[in-house]
């Protein structure tokens, strides 16, 4: 169940910072799932080098995935721009 969960809240957090960002995602909802599940450790990672735990709980979690999944995007559609203009 563990890993299910955490395909949910890639889901619903890549959803989610894909409706934020601005842009298409790349990959659909393949792709949201996959930028939820890096963003959800990247904010992890950002979150307990700043210690702050969000008590791992399942709103924390997600709270967390959507923060690093939207960091994700950002640096994507910079990336994209950056080699479109080269």
């Amino acid at each position: 169940m563990d890993f299910l969960g955490w395909i949910l809240i890639g889901a619903i957090a890549g959803g989610v910072a894909s409706m934020i960002v601005p842009g298409r995602t790349p990959g659909g909802m393949i792709g949201a799932i996959i930028v939820g599940l890096i963003g959800g450790w990247l904010g992890g990672f950002l979150f307990g080098m700043l210690g702050l735990g969000m008590g791992g709980s399942f709103l924390g979690a997600l709270i967390v995935g959507i923060i690093g999944a939207i960091i994700i995007l950002y640096a994507m559609r910079a990336m994209a721009g950056r080699s479109a203009r080269i």
